[in-house]
């Protein structure tokens, strides 16, 4: 029941993410006349490979944390503004050229939300998976994700070169807002049950 929804959610919960995952090393590492940060490929090592994932993890144990607290309903929506708001970070990358403490401190905190916001998505599969091939409907949902994380991937490359990347990432926080309305029709209350009836 409501699997179209539930397709519907794991296409566009992180559609402006998709597009903004891939450009975003590139962005550090393009040069000023490109509108990028022209940061060099180590200091863009430390900034995504250390910072960048030490953020995300303190994001996922965290959001792990809090839905455990709270529960899924509760917690969903805020979690998913948490990965989708830090996106703005890069807006504002784009426009003032920031010194790279900066850089370090906006790519952590996208980071962050991204690990707070990915661990509900990643709870409302697992909740969804139910009945005897819930091993099969798990694998299913997560070769969803990873189509609707491919084809926006594979569009984000012509896409900043035609507008920019200012204008490519005001573009991703306008493809956040799908996602976000979702949420609103996602089958909370059945889910929440189901994911706790599995725990018991």
């Amino acid at each position: 029941p409501g699997v179209g929804v539930l397709v519907l959610f794991i296409l566009t919960y992180r559609l402006g993410e998709a597009f903004l995952t891939k450009m975003a090393p590139l962005f550090l590492l393009d040069g000023a006349e490109a509108g990028g940060l022209a940061l060099s490929t180590e200091t863009v090592g430390y900034v995504k490979g250390t910072v960048g994932v030490v953020a995300l993890v303190a994001g996922g144990i965290l959001g792990g944390w809090v839905i455990s607290r709270f529960g899924l309903k509760r917690t969903i929506l805020p979690m998913a503004l948490a990965l989708k708001a830090p996106d703005l970070v890069y807006v504002y990358m784009a426009s003032a050229l920031p010194s790279l403490d900066v850089i370090y401190l906006l790519v952590a905190l996208e980071q962050f939300g991204y690990g707070l916001g990915f661990t509900a998505f990643t709870v409302v599969l697992m909740y969804s998976a139910t009945g005897p091939y819930k091993t099969s409907h798990f694998a299913i949902s997560t070769g969803i994700m990873a189509f609707g994380m491919m084809v926006p991937g594979m569009l984000s490359g012509f896409v900043q070169t035609h507008f920019g990347y200012l204008e490519f990432f005001l573009l991703v926080i306008a493809l956040t807002i799908p996602g976000l309305l979702v949420i609103f029709f996602l089958p909370l209350d059945r889910l929440e049950s189901q994911g706790k009836a599995v725990a018991q």
